[in-house]
């Protein structure tokens, strides 16, 4: 691995790392905000009164009744968006500018035809995660094909190595982030819980008191636990098939790159001497 990769590397993580408490800060910011003035605004509510009951249908207002919880629901919802947006451009840009499975083609033609020069400018030009280390593979690739030191065997561990160095370089770029996705699915219900219960004691709380319950404490308390338990779930469905879906994404394409890499392998054993 090269010191320019490895700076890149670090680099690269850096920035990633800044990215992501940037994004957490600025989601929870942006829920609180959300729901100050945008569902607590006065003309939600009867008398223009946050303190009241919402207007009738206003879902806002219905919204902004769910209590202290629901700012960092909408923010756990916001970072679901967020990431899963990332994770989508980050899969874009590993899989370069054309279709993988022709540029592989392309790659393995000109293997076949010993073109080692054209085969690493098409890496240039496809660029992404595969293409970097088919180029890594392909300029070691030339290189040992003139080393007379090293036996035919010793050649096919060095490509190997190789291959699993450039490799261990940008997978986790790929995976990065989606352990947010899955704490997410798994606290958003949790928190939308939490919420729930304390709605529910306040309702309780309402009809436990002497003569007429208070009607508007009882409303609040089951509005709490109500928009508390929609907002957990809905996170947490939400991050659940994000996850799902950018796993599989990238399981299909390390499994695109391994292959991608045996092949250049096999086609270096065929030839080697």
């Amino acid at each position: 691995m090269s010191k320019k990769n490895s700076k890149g590397g670090s680099l690269g993580a850096a920035l990633q790392s800044t990215f992501t408490v940037l994004a957490i800060v600025l989601a929870f910011i942006t829920g609180f905000l959300v729901f100050k003035y945008i569902f607590g605004n006065p003309v939600n509510f009867e008398g223009n009164n946050p303190a009241g009951m919402p207007l009738q249908g206003n879902l806002l207002g219905t919204i902004y009744k769910g209590g202290v919880i629901v700012p960092a629901l909408i923010g756990l919802n916001l970072l679901v968006i967020i990431f899963s947006i990332e994770r989508g451009i980050t899969l874009v840009r590993a899989k370069g500018k054309g279709r993988i499975n022709v540029f592989v083609k392309t790659l393995q033609n000109f293997l076949d035809a010993d073109k080692i020069e054209d085969a690493v400018n098409a890496c240039d030009k496809q660029r992404g995660s595969l293409s970097n280390v088919m180029k890594a593979g392909l300029v070691r690739y030339r290189s040992l094909q003139h080393d007379s030191n090293l036996v035919k065997d010793q050649k096919i561990l060095a490509l190997q190595k190789e291959f699993e160095e450039a490799s261990a370089l940008e997978l986790p770029m790929l995976s990065r982030n989606l352990v947010i996705l899955s704490t997410i699915a798994s606290i958003s219900v949790l928190t939308g819980l939490m919420g729930t219960v304390l709605g529910m004691i306040k309702a309780f709380a309402a009809l436990a008191t002497a003569g007429s319950p208070d009607a508007l404490a009882l409303a609040t308390g089951i509005s709490e636990a109500l928009v508390n338990t929609a907002f957990g779930i809905f996170g947490s469905l939400m991050a659940i098939v994000a996850y799902n879906f950018f796993s599989t994404q990238i399981d299909n394409f390390t499994f695109k790159i391994d292959e991608a890499g045996f092949s250049l392998v096999q086609s270096f054993a065929a030839g080697a001497k």
